[in-house]
């Protein structure tokens, strides 16, 4: 069962929570959705989904960034150059060319 509980009457009476296996709870006055209480038989499957689903958009971001990993490599020609002498090179290659 579920229903919609004010954050007052919530206050006034938490008993209402033992009810129900789910309670929306919203501002009464300005009919603003505060949150959502679910019984502890919920609880923990719903953690877990929470958590599987955070791990799901880590992992997502980390593949996004593993695309540019390594794109950015020196070649071995320049490895013991400062930048400036990088930018010589690169530049003589150039005019090479």
């Amino acid at each position: 069962m579920t229903t919609i509980v004010g954050i007052r009457d919530l206050a006034r009476n938490i008993d209402k929570l033992q009810m129900y296996d789910f309670v929306d709870i919203e501002d009464k006055k300005t009919h603003e959705y505060k949150g959502l209480f679910l019984s502890p038989s919920y609880a923990k499957e719903f953690k877990e989904y929470l958590e599987k689903k955070s791990q799901k958009e880590k992992e997502e971001k980390l593949s996004r960034l593993k695309k540019y990993a390594g794109s950015g490599t020196i070649d071995d020609k320049y490895a013991n150059l400062s930048s400036k002498e990088i930018k010589e090179a690169v530049a003589l290659e150039k005019i090479h060319e």
